[in-house]
């Protein structure tokens, strides 16, 4: 997948448990846990919007675009 999830990260940063941080944005701690490990299909914005709020960040903090190894790649010389 192309779409990193660096929460884990941001938790740490801010030295915060990701059981904590599940309780104030209101979402199950499996949800974030979820989230956190980059299985997550989708993600809503206002839980996007919690999250920031409460970890001080950006999105892009969070969520990071890495192509994938064929990605952009073609058969031209």
């Amino acid at each position: 997948m192309a779409i990193v999830v660096n929460l884990d990260v941001m938790l740490a940063k801010r030295k915060m448990s990701s059981i904590v941080l599940a309780e104030r944005v209101g979402i199950t701690q499996a949800n974030l846990s979820i989230l956190k490990t980059g299985k997550a299909r989708a993600v809503r914005f206002s839980t996007l919007n919690a999250i920031c709020r409460e970890l001080k960040c950006q999105p892009g903090d969070l969520l990071e675009y890495r192509p994938d190894n064929d990605e952009g790649l073609t058969d031209e010389i």
